[in-house]
């Protein structure tokens, strides 16, 4: 067994080149960027609103200018977007909803005194 040669030549290496990146990979803080602020909204839950805030600021901050140059749409237009989620989750401090229309914070009507 020791007595074997080796076969393996070294002109016919051939050496590991990765292979190119495919450029319809996702952009997963992209779509994070723009699906939660609509989450925020649609549940009107602050934790969501502030996470697609800080969420969108990050992606704003790490913008590379070829991720620019291939974006649908600009990166603020995410941080605007997201702050305009945080303006819907808060809405009801300052504009508090009308009584009424199945809520629970309506008075209930009193009975009339029997005669």
């Amino acid at each position: 067994m020791a007595s074997k040669k080796d076969m393996r030549r070294a002109d016919l290496v051939i050496p590991y080149v990765d292979p190119p990146k495919e450029k319809s990979e996702t952009d997963m803080g992209g779509a994070m960027s723009t699906t939660l602020p609509m989450a925020a909204m649609f549940t009107r839950n602050r934790l969501i609103g502030w996470v697609s805030v800080v969420v969108s600021l990050q992606n704003w901050l790490a913008e590379t200018p070829d991720q620019a140059k291939t974006a649908s749409t600009p990166s603020y237009m995410s941080v605007f977007m997201s702050l305009m989620a945080m303006a819907v989750t808060y809405m009801p401090l300052f504009l508090p909803p009308p009584p009424g229309r199945g809520s629970t914070t309506a008075a209930a009507p009193s009975p009339s005194p029997s005669p």
